[in-house]
């Protein structure tokens, strides 16, 4: 027999600390973005599957470009 527990916890961040995870969570919002446009224009234009190989190139292309730019 399984036993199963929840747990909960609560968390107060800093002022600091709520301006890194603000920061952390748009990067991650703006990857998710950025890669869900050209996998859905694949399917409803083409057809095509945009799979997980071809979108992580795309990102690891994206950081390299953004990385040129902040230099």
């Amino acid at each position: 027999m399984d036993i199963k527990r929840t747990y909960r916890f609560r968390f107060y961040p800093t002022s600091g600390q709520e301006a890194i995870l603000a920061r952390t969570f748009g990067c991650a919002r703006f990857a998710y973005n950025h890669m869900l446009r050209p996998r859905t224009d694949a399917w409803y234009q083409r057809q095509e599957h945009f799979g997980y190989h071809e979108t992580s190139a795309a990102l690891t292309a994206l950081r390299r470009t953004r990385a040129r730019l902040r230099s």
